[in-house]
């Protein structure tokens, strides 16, 4: 960790060249690294490449352990293993944007609903610390569609009024996924942050598949058998099929829409194969949060199942990037 501003600039000046001339990003609460592989690009997906955004990745941090392996061994950047609550602005390198998707589980509809007075719903402030403290120009954050609702809107305004002393004043964009390529039924909420100086708002990314939605077997059905030549495709809960009334419910995914969401519990919404008498494997739930198959997770069913539900889709944050980019370059 960084101790000063000097220290900090340190870091910038020592990371490698091939970031000169990019968008500077700080990724907090970085996980795997869903949204942070869409904000760096270059990568494929059933066949698409997904180019080359231009946004670098200056310095990611997550308190997961687990998390930073992942993070490691797919992605050309260190992820540094923090607790966000306990952190100071001026440990981090300054940047022209922060990322991050804050935990959300005080904020969902299936969760305590705690909300912003929740453990883990306060660490959005960590977000704002850094904002007041380095001023990117935006901040961008990612949570569940829940989250303007809950605590009849207290919980939003409250985060609103953090940025707004901060010096930020607050966009709130509706995601829906599959309006976007992802082939799974995910909604999510997306705030920006503008900084108040900068006058132009961005827009919300145009819905490139809007009317177009992939599936679920357009994303895994080449991938019927159990086999080891896939990364994750021999990896799945051995679990029957719930008995009615027992747990969340069991969902049979969809062949010709797309898919449930992926959760990062294995025991909710317990997902099977639309044709075969399975669960979906770690890879089938990859696909369909649209991880590249060479994205490869290195731990237990249940780790990875984690890291895959509470990631960003990659192909979702690169839409992301790539109209922030545009916005950024014409400020």
């Amino acid at each position: 960790m960084y101790n000063d501003k000097s220290g900090s600039e340190d870091f910038e000046t020592r990371h490698h060249e091939k970031g000169a001339g990019l968008i500077k990003v700080v990724s907090f609460f970085s996980g795997c690294g869903g949204l942070d592989l869409g904000f760096k690009g270059d990568f494929e997906f059933r066949g698409v490449h997904y180019e080359r955004t231009e946004f670098d990745i200056l310095a990611a941090y997550e308190i997961d352990k687990k998390c930073k392996i992942t993070y490691e061994s797919n992605l050309d950047s260190i992820l540094h293993s923090v607790d966000l609550a306990k952190t100071r602005p001026e440990e981090f390198p300054s940047a022209e944007v922060l990322i991050g998707g804050f935990p959300c589980q005080d904020f969902s509809i299936c969760g305590p609903r705690a909300g912003v007075e929740g453990e883990r719903g306060g660490l959005f402030r960590a977000m704002s610390r850094y904002a007041k403290y380095w001023q990117p120009k935006i901040v961008v954050a990612e949570n569940v569609p829940h989250l303007p609702k809950i605590n009849s809107g207290r919980d939003l305004a409250t985060i609103k009024r953090s940025f707004a002393l901060a010096g930020y004043r607050m966009l709130m964009w509706p995601v829906y996924a599959p309006d976007y390529g992802v082939p799974q039924a995910r909604s999510r909420v997306i705030l920006i942050f503008v900084r108040k100086d900068i006058k132009k708002d961005p827009m919300i990314p145009p819905r490139s598949h809007e009317n177009n939605h992939r599936s679920v077997s357009w994303a895994i059905e080449d991938l019927l058998n159990i086999s080891e030549e896939v990364p994750n495709q021999d990896q799945f809960f051995k679990a029957a099929k719930a008995k009615n009334g027992n747990g969340q419910g069991d969902e049979i995914s969809p062949r010709d829409l797309p898919g449930y969401t992926v959760r990062a519990n294995a025991k909710s919404r317990v997902q099977f194969h639309y044709s075969l008498n399975r669960r979906l494997t770690i890879r089938e739930s990859a696909r369909l949060q649209t991880f590249p198959d060479d994205f490869v997770f290195p731990h237990d069913a249940t780790s990875n199942i984690m890291q895959i539900g509470n990631a960003v889709p990659p192909v979702l944050g690169h839409a992301i990037a790539q109209q922030l980019a545009s916005y950024l370059k014409s400020l």
